[in-house]
């Protein structure tokens, strides 16, 4: 088993990365449901081992520091965080909670509201005017966004009425509503600029402009919902607060409701769940707050979230739609891939109307057809998936699906081999298999050719100044600056980024040919092995090539089938003798991790994997995939596997990932 301690020092990095992502950079790279997961991991450890709560975990705070790009505004009060609730079994636990703390309460007065998926805001008015507004930031200290606060026509600048309180803050969540979201992407794609990912994402990017102009054109909406600090004014309860700040001029959710113990609090979830495709905005979940302010007062506070509430989180969200067609896309090494399109539907915040139905195997095994009502998923950010079709709602007359026995873009048969999953145009003339490969091959991770993409490859293809990848390097800026649309400074950077890309490494151009399962690390490994020499590589035998530590039986024969084809051959040996020229790569012998066997287990979160592995080739070490009594270091990630038990069992050095990476320092 993983040492806690370990363990926990792998979660604070991983959570307190993603908090940053989340609360500062509004660009959350997973999913709420994973973060919970791996907060819930962490609470426990620290339950189970007290010595090992600090103080700077960050189950003790609140979101992450404020940008720099802002003042910052002290919090009178902490804009605290809400526990999760993953299921309505802890529904009913923190009820029963609540009334051990409350003993002489039978049935417990609760406030049920929407989480709304946005940002979190404080408003701060004094004499009822609407002096300052900020972010949650890390709880303590927020964002100061007043003059973008002001922008949003839902917040009262004076508030309404009479006898105004000396001081009141008010907290509220900003989000953009999905049409208006809709809306906004729309204008964004007829300014030919990218559109937002979510509403989520646009409501924070919103707030957080430099610029108060900028968010004045954005259509942020807000919902008020807490009270922070407030003088001249009480209240009794939470439901009197919100009754009166409505009055104020605040917007208040008109889903929220009164409701009582753990049955008033299942009913409430269940029906918002329900509810929830019909809103005009984005809910991840419901809260559920004790009314009464005394008594919140006696349950208290943790350090990072009262005692006195939570939120029931929603399961990822789900909707029907039809597949009204399924087409087949082909890709540089011929594979066909079935994408279903659907009749459009709105799928967190984003209308959806493709999902890739992966292979024939995939299609079998969940017997998708045309026609048929399926239910779709997506978490967060992630591709939608087809999760289930829905077969009473199947029509009378449905056909199973097959892939086409011929490519839908060249005609030509396909095959499908026998170990393997994937249908494959093998005609080398196919178009979209040579878009594909020329597309790769001047890819970034690749020749890196700045230019030339998607549609500079189809106007190439199409006026026949290039049939192959070889072909790149024999155009003339004068054959580029006759082409419909390109004029004389395009054609020339173009011809200019195609020279540059002459000098590169023997390990990017091998990547680039798109050699099947020959990846940039494995590309990297050769090129080490090879010496950059590709005479050597194209003679290699496949006893030789599975030899080499990482390179297996599969890529031994990928390699060795692309080398078979006198094609191939050709194209790479016109490349050469147009002027692609190998740089040498630089010898590291003094590296202290020369020789060094370093094997890894779990996932990285600083670091992509692939790159710690070149990085440590480019330094002299080796990396094996399995752990034995050779191996030096066993690298540490989350969640990791068996090889875990067998260094220690070893006593091989087990090294935490921040230590790997000043390691690689």
């Amino acid at each position: 088993m993983t040492n806690p301690k370990d363990r926990l020092k792998v979660l604070h990095e991983t959570i307190k990365k993603h908090n940053h992502k989340y609360y500062v950079l509004d660009s959350p790279t997973i999913t709420d449901f994973e973060y919970d997961k791996l907060l819930r991991e962490l609470e426990n450890i620290e339950k189970q081992s007290p010595k090992l709560l600090s103080k700077d975990s960050p189950t003790q705070i609140v979101g992450d520091e404020p940008s720099k790009k802002f003042r910052s505004i002290t919090h009178k009060k902490p804009m605290l965080s809400l526990s999760n609730a993953m299921n309505e079994g802890e529904l009913i636990d923190f009820d029963n909670q609540m009334k051990k703390k409350i003993s002489e309460t039978p049935q417990i007065e609760y406030i049920a509201e929407p989480k709304l998926d946005g940002l979190g805001v404080e408003l701060i008015y004094q004499n009822g005017i609407f002096k300052k507004g900020s972010t949650r930031g890390d709880g303590f200290k927020g964002e100061d966004i007043t003059e973008n606060l002001k922008t949003i026509k839902s917040i009262p600048t004076v508030l309404k009425g009479f006898d105004l309180p000396e001081t009141i803050e008010v907290r509220g969540e900003v989000f953009i509503k999905i049409d208006d979201f809709n809306q906004l992407n729309i204008n964004q794609g007829l300014k030919g600029m990218p559109h937002f990912a979510n509403p989520r994402n646009a409501a924070a990017g919103s707030l957080r402009q430099l610029n108060s102009k900028i968010t004045a054109t954005r259509p942020l909406s807000i919902f008020c919902y807490e009270l922070g600090e407030s003088i001249g004014i009480t209240f009794k309860n939470h439901e009197q607060f919100l009754n009166i700040i409505s009055k104020m001029g605040f917007p208040v959710n008109n889903q929220i409701k009164k409701i009582y113990g753990h049955v008033g609090i299942l009913n409430y979830y269940k029906d918002l769940q329900e509810k929830r495709r019909s809103l005009p905005y984005e809910i991840d979940g419901v809260v559920f707050k004790v009314n009464d302010y005394k008594k919140r007062s006696e349950i208290g506070f943790r350090s990072r979230s009262p005692r006195w509430a939570i939120a029931g989180k929603f399961k990822a969200q789900q909707v029907e739609t039809i597949i009204e067609e399924i087409k087949v896309q082909v890709g540089r090494t011929g594979a066909l891939t079935p994408v279903a399109k659907l009749k459009p539907v709105q799928l967190s915040g984003v209308i959806v109307s493709n999902v890739t139905l992966h292979n024939q195997s995939e299609i079998n095994r969940k017997d998708i057809r045309v026609g048929d009502t399926i239910m779709i998923e997506r978490s967060g950010d992630v591709i939608p998936r087809v999760i289930k079709v829905l077969k009473e709602k199947r029509p009378s007359k449905s056909d199973k699906y097959l892939l086409p026995k011929i490519c839908p873009v060249c005609n030509e048969v396909v095959e499908k081999l026998r170990d393997d999953i994937i249908t494959r145009c093998i005609n080398q003339k196919c178009y979209s298999k040579i878009k594909g490969k020329i597309s790769h091959f001047t890819s970034k991770a690749a020749m890196d050719i700045d230019g030339i993409g998607d549609k500079i490859i189809e106007l190439l293809l199409s006026s026949d100044l290039i049939k192959n990848i070889d072909d790149l390097f024999k155009i003339k800026e004068n054959d580029l600056s006759k082409l419909n649309r390109m004029g004389k400074k395009s054609a020339s950077n173009i011809i200019k980024s195609i020279q540059e890309s002459k000098m590169t490494t023997f390990s990017k151009f091998l990547y680039g040919l798109g050699i099947r399962n020959v990846g940039e690390y494995t590309s990297k490994i050769i090129e080490r092995h090879y010496k950059s020499d590709i005479n050597k590589l194209q003679s290699a035998t496949r006893d030789s090539l599975v030899n080499i530590n990482e390179i297996g039986p599969i890529v031994a024969d990928a390699i060795i089938e692309y080398w078979s084809n006198p094609e191939n051959i050709e194209i790479v040996s016109n490349c050469l003798n147009y002027g692609v020229v190998f740089e040498k790569e630089k010898d590291k012998k003094n590296s202290s991790l020369q020789n060094k066997i370093f094997v890894f287990t779990g996932s990285l979160n600083t670091i992509k994997r692939n790159v710690a592995k070149e990085t440590l080739i480019k330094m002299g070490a080796k990396v094996t995939s399995s752990v034995s009594k050779k191996t030096d270091y066993l690298i540490l990630g989350s969640e990791p596997g068996s090889k875990f038990d067998k260094a220690k069992s070893l006593n091989i050095k087990i090294v935490p990932e921040d230590i790997f990476i000043n390691m690689l320092k």
